[in-house]
Formats: C-alpha cells, sequence, structure tokens
C-alpha cells in the first residue's frame, strides 16, 4: 500500500497553552483528549489497540517508530483489541520505509484506515518533560494543511469525566474456548470485562481454561453459569465512575470464590474493599516499570498503562499491599490476608513486554482449577 501523504503541518496545544509543531503523517483530522506519555521501545501495534488508552492522544518516547510496520489485521494474535484506541499519535521520527516479515502496511496507512491523526517531527523530549514536570494534561492536535494556525479550540473535553469502561466494553455475554482437549471439560473462569487486552484471554485458554466474558455491569451474582473463579480486567479512565463493577465486586468479596483484578481491576477491587484511588502526576505506561514483591528480594520488569493508583494507607484490615512501584513507591499490588482476592496493577500478560509476572496466571489457575 501506497504511503499516507505527510505535507499537512500540524501542532499540538496543551491545555496550559504550551504548543507543539509538526508534520501529520496519520488522518488529517482535529482531535483531543488527555495527552500521555509510554516510555516503551517497541510494539505499538500492541500499544495503539489497547483499550486502557481511550480518549488519549499518546506520545511515544523512543525516537524512531515505524520501521517494523503493521501485521495483517487477520493477525490476531498482533493487537490486543479490534481497533486503535487512542485519540492521536505523536512521535520525534516517523519511518515510513518499513522492513518487518509480518508486515502489510505501514503504520501511517494503518492509522488513516481508522482515521486516526498522528505527528513526527515533535520534540518529544521537551513534550514528555513538560508533562513530567507538570503532570498529564489535555490538549488538541491540528492539521493546518496550507493557511496560518486559526487558534486552539476553546473546549478540550476531559474523557475521565466520562465512563470509559462503558465505551470499550463488550455488550453481551461471549465464551473463549481453550484449544482442543484431549479429555475432560475445560474449566472455567468468568472475565468482567473493563476494556480487557485480549492477551489476558489468551493466557487463559493456553493455559486450559475456558474464558466466559461479560460486560461491565453484568448482573454476576445472579449468572447461574458455572465458573471456578473471577477474573477483572483493565481498563480506562477513573475508576470511580465505574459503579456497577465496583457494587457487583462488593457483593463478590462477601464470598469465597477467587479474584483476580488487572490494573484498572485491580482500583475497582480496591474500591470494593473501601479503599481509596486517586489519579497519578503522569502515571505509569511503559514496558519497563520495575515492581518489587513485598516482603522479598524480587524485582520484575513489567508492563503498565495506568493514570490512577491504590491509597496504600486506606488499605482495610485484612487487605496488604503485595507489590511496589521500585521507582516511586506506589502500591502495585494487594491481596486479602485470609480469602483467594488478589490484585495487580501491572499486566502479567504483557503484550507488549517482558512475560517476568505470568506466574500470577499459573498461580491463579492452580488455585481455580486444583489438579
Amino acid at each position: 500500500m501506497s504511503d499516507a501523504p505527510q505535507h499537512h503541518r500540524a501542532v499540538l496545544t496543551l491545555s496550559d497553552g504550551t504548543t507543539f509543531r509538526g508534520m501529520s503523517f496519520g488522518f488529517p483530522v482535529d482531535t483531543d483528549g488527555e495527552v500521555v506519555f509510554s516510555t516503551g521501545m517497541v510494539g505499538y501495534p500492541e500499544t495503539l489497540t489497547d483499550p486502557s488508552y481511550r480518549g488519549q492522544i499518546l506520545v511515544l518516547t523512543y525516537p524512531l517508530i515505524g520501521s517494523y510496520g503493521v501485521p495483517s489485521a487477520t493477525a490476531t494474535d498482533a493487537f490486543e483489541s479490534d481497533r486503535i484506541q487512542v485519540r492521536g499519535l505523536i512521535v520525534q521520527d516517523y519511518v515510513s520505509t518499513f522492513s518487518h516479515w509480518s508486515a502489510t502496511r505501514s503504520l501511517a496507512d494503518w492509522l488513516s484506515e481508522h482515521h486516526i491523526p498522528a505527528m513526527t517531527g515533535v520534540d518529544t523530549r521537551a513534550l514528555v518533560t513538560h508533562l513530567r514536570d507538570h503532570g498529564v494534561m489535555l490538549g488538541c492536535m491540528r492539521t493546518v494543511p496550507d493557511g496560518g494556525d486559526q487558534g486552539a479550540p476553546a473546549v478540550m473535553t476531559d474523557p475521565n469525566t466520562r465512563n470509559l469502561v462503558a465505551e470499550v466494553s463488550c455488550t453481551a455475554p461471549c465464551w473463549y474456548r481453550t484449544p482442543t482437549r484431549t479429555h475432560g471439560t475445560p474449566p472455567a473462569v468468568l472475565l468482567v470485562d473493563c476494556g480487557t487486552k485480549r492477551g489476558i484471554i489468551r493466557a487463559f485458554t493456553a493455559r486450559g481454561v475456558d474464558v466466559y466474558c461479560v460486560p461491565w455491569d453484568h448482573d454476576i451474582a445472579n449468572d447461574p453459569t458455572p465458573v471456578m473463579g473471577i477474573i477483572v480486567s483493565n481498563g480506562p479512565g477513573d475508576p470511580s465512575k465505574v459503579g456497577a463493577t465496583i457494587a457487583q465486586l462488593r457483593g463478590l468479596l462477601r464470598g469465597d470464590r477467587p479474584i483476580l483484578g488487572i490494573c484498572l481491576g485491580a482500583q475497582l477491587l480496591a474500591l470494593a474493599a473501601d479503599a481509596r484511588t486517586y489519579k497519578l502526576p503522569y502515571g505509569h505506561r511503559s514496558q519497563n516499570q520495575p515492581c518489587m514483591e513485598v516482603g522479598t528480594p524480587r524485582c520484575a520488569i513489567t508492563t503498565q498503562n495506568h493514570g490512577y493508583a491504590i491509597d496504600a494507607g486506606s488499605l482495610p484490615a485484612g487487605w496488604r499491599v503485595w507489590f511496589t512501584n521500585a521507582n516511586d513507591g506506589t502500591v502495585e499490588g494487594i491481596r486479602h490476608l485470609t480469602k483467594p482476592f488478589r490484585a495487580v496493577q501491572f499486566h502479567p500478560e504483557a503484550r507488549p513486554g517482558p512475560e517476568d509476572t505470568s506466574w500470577v496466571f499459573d498461580t491463579f489457575c492452580a488455585e481455580v482449577c486444583p489438579t
């Protein structure tokens, strides 16, 4: 396919009035959202399709982006959802000539197919430094074909005021089956889809566990489907907006069925236990976040994508911090002392990133499916 045209100038305006200029290489349309950054080096197909980026303009800190193109749409294991989730993309140097055995199109073509704008030629080091020092903020991206800059729109919509989970969750229950087994019936777990990455589903089916995926507001308590454990997925936005899921989890915490929360799922589990969450200054978005397991010398390098965190001091009796971030000390995991409830802020499935913590799935599967 031919690469998308790059002759349009583009400008990013932040809510504090700071501007950054470059050239457009995606779909030439204006957009706005929360401007965030990721420090990962690779994995833009997985990153851009992560539903946790709903409502956000993403800045990639690695300077050269696009060199290995984008796989075919039929290569479902290369993507974490069925569409690009970011509102816009900003890079320092876009590489239009790609080379990879699995690539069938350029990054620019893929962005254009999904009507997603992108900018190149931006001083991303200066932009990320600004966001790091002042915190993530709203911004708008505009393409300027020929004339002068017309000024930024007066209103920049804050996506965190909406229930973003409702926008990315499935709308009806569905099954994901494990590969054919030679004997027996596969065990099953229920996955609350708050914007789940496909990698989470693959992690369970690869371990011989069927996944019953339900919408974020599903009535779990009255669903007769036989499942042996509950997973609460990742997802976008402010966890306090997801009231229906929190209410369902409160009911589940009165029982004894194993529960595993991942990313947003960790925050929702904490809120259901009457703990508190808060917004981080610029969040954790990358594949290189070091996490310490409390009470051990073990440190794992993890994949993360979240802008909110659990307040450790608000955890009620019976709960304790399981993991902490080695960079800033924030909570990266919680667990109950006596019941089979636990959650991690990072992504054990990676996609992209290291699989240092895939054992979290092994431990959970061993608990819900003892053999």
